[in-house]
């Protein structure tokens, strides 16, 4: 991988490679990659397994000491691939608290914010694209079973 950053990259077991895509993305590129599993409820409702996480959803934490609790996102880092917790902060020596920081691979999207047009767009776009799917599969199955 001479270039700096390659769309056409398929993958790699070398982690320094994975390291360089990541770090050399396009920050558009980056927001996609802050994604997290959405829950149960909220899976069959949009068709989605993830999406991208934003100030303001709830999430549950899913690993680490923090394992269980729950909190709304109060910042995002998409440079460092971080995201920070209301109210799930660390104390310094000196007194003042800190925001813990999480990966989003270790959160779990309880409720999204649907405030924004353009991303209740994007999630009901992909849950009418998976039913078309699914109804696509059904006829097709269904004509097979005709014809024989």
């Amino acid at each position: 991988m001479k270039q700096k950053f390659s769309a056409h990259w398929k993958g790699s077991k070398q982690t320094r490679k994975q390291r360089k895509y990541r770090a050399n993305a396009p920050i558009t590129l980056k927001r996609k990659m802050l994604s997290a599993h959405l829950d149960k409820e909220l899976r069959k409702k949009y068709g989605k397994r993830s999406f991208p996480i934003r100030k303001g959803d709830l999430v549950k934490i899913t690993f680490g000491k923090n394992k269980g609790k729950k909190g709304k996102v109060s910042v995002v880092n998409i440079r460092k691939f971080r995201v920070a917790i209301e109210g799930i902060q660390i104390s310094r020596k000196d007194g003042t608290k800190v925001n813990l920081w999480f990966e989003p691979s270790n959160l779990l999207i309880q409720e999204l914010e649907l405030n924004d047009k353009k991303r209740m767009k994007a999630l009901v776009r992909k849950a009418s694209e998976v039913k078309k799917t699914k109804k696509e599969e059904k006829e097709n199955a269904q004509n097979k079973t005709k014809h024989k």
